[in-house]
Formats: structure tokens, C-alpha cells, sequence
């Protein structure tokens, strides 16, 4: 899976949603032509200028997909800490009509409790496939404390992208199923390489961003 060149040109615009947990955000990168819509949330720890979110969006409209780079309203009102997962749930669940307003297929998809969101509510939403990024298994030390059901119940074609040295649970500890599963060789769980590490920091972006606009085609 290669590098996915870069390319201008595409439009750019933010749109505030109200939800029953509060104003929640979205930022569109529109791709002309666009066949699909992308749209994945952040983490609990940091929002959607996270390096693996930016560099899909970056990325992929290129290849004629949609990027919505989604805040949830607890993020967007300034606070520091992530409310309970039915609520992360609540404000997907408000976003999804503007989501798919594009009228085109939308991916849901996130970044660790982003990815966890997306899994919950994807086939009640009537997502077309989950992408989950830096997954969280299950919190760093606990591994008896797995989430893998969010996991393996989504119900749709879900890929997984995870960092060979990620804490919250490194690829070989996933348990098989439907999904796919692309390692980026040691990155940690925001997908990033230590200097000294045989992989720079761009190559690692360019083989999550490969696996998944290579994934995506399929899905088309």
C-alpha cells in the first residue's frame, strides 16, 4: 500500500450542528465528484487536528472522498473532559442527518473513543462501513478489560488501523472477525514514531493514509 499523492484544490467549510448534547461542529474537506463521505470523530484526549484525522484529510479528497472532520459538543463548548459514552453517542447520533445530507454513502469513523462512537452506532445509522483508528481494546495495563464487542458487534465492514506499540491494545491482541487490520509499525496511539525508529513519521502517515483510501475503493 503506497503513498497517496496530495493534491489542492478542494473546498473547505465548517457547519455547526445542534444535537441533543449540545453544538457540535463539522468541518467538510469536499472532493469534487465525490463518491463517498468520510466522516470521523476525535478521541477523548484531543480533537480533529490529531495527526492521523489531518493527514486523511489531506489525503483523501483527492481521491474523490468527502472528509468530515466532526467535533463533539464537549469539545466545541471547551471543555476538558469527554462526558460518558452515551453521550458521545447522543451527539453522533444529532450529527448524522447533516452527515449524510451530501446524499451520498457515508463511513463513519473515529479516532479511539471516535472509533468506539462509530461502532456503537453504525449499523443503526445505516453507515455503509466503520473505520476505526487507534481502536481502544482496553485501557493501558488491563487487558482482561476488553471492548472488543463494540468492536466485532458494529455490523458493518469495519477496518481497524492500529499502532504496533499502541498501549490500549497493540494488533496481535484483536481478536479475529469481520474486520480488516492494518498495523503501522511502531507508532504509538496517536500514531506516532519515535525518532530513532526504522519508520519515519511521514512513511507511517503515508501507509495509514494508503491502507485506508486503498480500503475505501473497495467499498465503491
Amino acid at each position: 500500500m503506497g503513498a497517496v499523492s496530495r493534491t489542492p484544490g478542494t473546498a473547505k467549510k465548517t457547519e455547526d450542528v445542534t444535537t441533543d448534547a449540545g453544538e457540535a461542529r463539522i468541518t467538510w474537506i469536499t472532493a469534487k465528484d465525490a463518491r463517498l463521505v468520510l466522516a470521523v470523530g476525535h478521541g477523548a484526549g484531543g480533537g480533529v487536528e490529531a495527526r492521523d484525522l489531518q493527514a486523511l484529510a489531506a489525503v483523501l479528497p483527492a481521491r474523490r472522498v468527502t472528509v468530515a472532520l466532526v467535533e463533539q459538543p464537549w469539545r466545541v463548548a471547551g471543555k476538558k473532559l469527554a462526558p460518558a459514552p452515551r453521550t458521545l453517542d447522543t451527539g453522533w447520533r444529532g450529527l448524522w442527518p447533516a452527515l449524510t445530507a451530501p446524499g451520498l454513502p457515508v463511513v463513519a469513523g473515529g479516532r479511539s473513543a471516535g472509533a468506539r462512537v462509530a461502532c456503537r452506532t453504525a449499523e443503526e445509522l445505516g453507515a455503509r462501513a466503520v473505520l476505526a483508528l487507534s481502536f481502544p481494546l482496553h485501557p493501558p495495563g488491563k487487558p482482561e478489560k476488553s471492548r472488543a464487542d463494540e468492536l466485532l458487534g458494529a455490523g458493518v465492514p469495519t477496518l481497524v488501523v492500529q499502532g504496533g506499540r499502541d498501549p490500549f491494545g497493540r494488533p496481535d491482541e484483536f481478536p479475529s472477525g469481520g474486520h480488516g487490520l492494518v498495523e503501522v509499525p511502531y507508532a504509538d496511539h496517536g500514531f506516532a514514531v519515535a525518532k530513532k525508529a526504522p519508520l519515519t513519521q511521514d512513511q507511517a502517515m503515508d501507509l495509514l493514509t494508503g491502507a485506508v483510501a486503498g480500503w475505501l475503493d473497495g467499498l465503491s
